[in-house]
């Protein structure tokens, strides 16, 4: 039995990982903090909120004082971290918050373990876990061998370089202090609760709505995709086999080009609209994808300023050492994906209008 400390745990891959972690070991016990700025959305946590062995707190992972104080009262044994600022447009435009959360807020974790962990009479069993991300690795050409745990880091915007910096930060209180670490670096994660800000929900959505589908210059961007079941399975590995100290990657083995995912994903709305009449009465504005023609909505824009051309994980060493493989591909994920998204309208509307702020406001007001 375990006792998790989960940060982030209601943005989108750490309320996966939570509803995973519930799932798989019952018995642990799961506290989530997350300071619920704009990717943190209490409606992610509804499935496990009831949960007998899950508690919630509303918090910032800054507060050093604070997360002292969970690690204490709790007894918590495990910290999974997954808080950070991590779009690449707001990054650009809006640095500050990435300093502030990526690399402030790790360093303050580490600081809280280390006195909570390692600085008392005796060092507690512990494990530091830290999520992120194969941006850190920098960009690849279309011929390059994929990102491995032994890749020089090269991050090339505002977001992977806090993420780098927070990466050594956890290697440092590792080599310099002893706190046991483990990191993870994962390939770009999609499915369900996935904030309607990033490319594929935006696709979906906005074929719902009728509108442009922007493409970032010709569109030849190559991302390897990880659908997010596959990605908490993978920390699941780290966390129960992996060595102190490793780092190890987390992929999905799927290579895909931006173009490529927007087209497929114009096919699977189209064929839901032709084979579910109901879709067309409950989504009137959704024309294209009922006459067939979703891909009439690409419309390719300026690139984004430094964008990487290409992504790759290798994730042999997380194959070999920990049996890891990914369970979906990326046909079977984004079906799935697609399918969650025409059955949870609520939750995406809720996002779209604000609305789903409205948890804070009602505990604050």
């Amino acid at each position: 039995m375990k006792t998790l400390l989960v940060t982030g745990g209601a943005g989108f891959i750490g309320a996966n990982f939570v509803h995973y972690w519930v799932a798989q070991y019952p018995n642990d016990k799961v506290i989530v903090i997350d300071a619920l700025t704009y990717a943190g959305n209490m409606a992610n946590l509804e499935p496990v909120k009831d949960h007998d062995n899950f508690t919630f707190v509303h918090g910032d992972i800054c507060d050093t004082a604070l997360v002292e104080k969970l690690l204490r009262e709790h007894q918590v044994d495990t910290l999974v971290h997954f808080a950070a600022e991590s779009h690449v447009d707001r990054s650009i435009t809006g640095p500050d918050a990435f300093i502030e959360t990526n690399i402030l807020g790790t360093y303050s974790l580490l600081k809280a373990a280390k006195t909570v962990w390692l600085d008392g009479e005796k060092v507690l069993p512990h494990r530091f876990h830290h999520v992120s991300t194969d941006e850190v690795y920098g960009t690849l050409s279309a011929t390059d061998p994929a990102f491995t745990e032994e890749t020089a880091y090269a991050p090339n915007s505002p977001y992977s370089a806090s993420k780098a910096a927070s990466d050594h930060l956890v290697r440092a209180y590792h080599h310099t202090y002893g706190l046991e670490v483990t990191t993870s670096n994962c390939s770009n994660n999609y499915g369900p609760y996935h904030f309607p800000e990033k490319l594929i929900p935006l696709v979906i959505t906005h074929i719902l709505h009728d509108e442009a589908l922007p493409i970032y210059g010709d569109g030849q961007q190559i991302r390897d995709w990880l659908y997010v079941s596959d990605h908490a399975y993978g920390l699941d590995l780290v966390l129960n086999k992996g060595r102190i100290g490793e780092n190890y990657n987390i992929g999905g083995n799927n290579e895909w080009a931006n173009i490529d995912i927007v087209k497929t994903i114009c096919g699977l709305m189209d064929n839901e609209f032709a084979k579910n009449s109901a879709l067309a009465t409950h989504f009137p504005k959704a024309t294209a994808a009922l006459a067939g023609k979703s891909e009439s909505l690409i419309t390719y824009v300026k690139d984004r300023p430094g964008h990487d051309r290409r992504y790759a994980i290798d994730a042999t060493k997380t194959n070999d050492e920990l049996g890891y493989a990914p369970k979906e591909s990326f046909e079977t994920g984004i079906a799935k994906t697609v399918q969650w998204y025409l059955n949870n309208e609520a939750w995406w509307r809720a996002v779209m209008d604000g609305s789903y702020k409205d948890w804070i406001e009602n505990q604050y007001s």
